[in-house]
């Protein structure tokens, strides 16, 4: 059985978890693709991965992965014992990739698209990467392509996973509003208008 699939014996809130993110993936709007993929084995004893991309005239806009983790045994500095893991990144324009506001621009997309959808977080955190490339030689013809990288976690404020008494219970839309923030996150990325008011993407990549 592959690490993505809920395995036996598995905490009920992984199970009911990972239940309302595979059905909200056949909703996703027609601009985003999402798909479950193999989870990473030694993160966590529990892991379920979820790809997405977007394209723009046959090119790939933004893409990126959403890993929920769930160890039972807890991390402190998970403080819980539920992490959400996300990778992202897009192509910009180079005048917008020396833009040294870049970075905190694209944190503020991540940060917005969680409030946006009232997708409730704790111990967030991450990096921005920018990156330039110039091609040479028999790849000048590729020209020049720059990126923006997003690396992040934070881990999910339910009730059952982080050992808050008293609280109400946990509902599988808390789950799907994650997966709803990624996917504004990846349109942000990728200059498209979000699903959600709050988000404000990035100018859309010059063909």
């Amino acid at each position: 059985m592959g690490a993505s699939l809920s395995p036996e014996g598995a905490p009920p809130v992984f199970v009911a978890a990972t239940s309302a993110l595979r059905d909200a993936l056949g909703r996703a709007p027609a601009e985003i693709t999402l798909h479950e993929i193999q989870a990473p084995a030694r993160l966590a004893p529990y892991a379920f991965a979820i790809a997405g991309g977007l394209s723009r005239d046959d090119d790939e806009a933004a893409s990126g992965r959403l890993i929920l983790l769930l160890d039972p045994a807890g991390h402190s500095a998970w403080e819980g014992t539920a992490r959400f893991v996300c990778y992202a990144r897009a192509a910009v324009d180079t005048e917008i990739a020396i833009d040294p506001c870049l970075p905190e621009v694209a944190w503020s997309w991540l940060c917005e698209a969680l409030e946006a959808n009232h997708a409730a977080y704790r111990a967030l955190g991450g990096t921005v990467t920018i990156t330039n490339s110039r091609r040479f030689g028999v790849l000048a013809a590729d020209g020049h392509s720059s990126d923006v990288e997003l690396r992040c976690s934070w881990s999910p404020d339910w009730a059952e996973t982080t050992g808050a008494a008293g609280r109400r219970g946990w509902r599988p839309a808390e789950a799907v509003a994650q997966l709803h923030a990624f996917a504004d996150l990846l349109t942000a990325m990728a200059g498209l208008p979000p699903r959600v008011c709050g988000v404000v993407p990035l100018p859309s990549r010059r063909g």
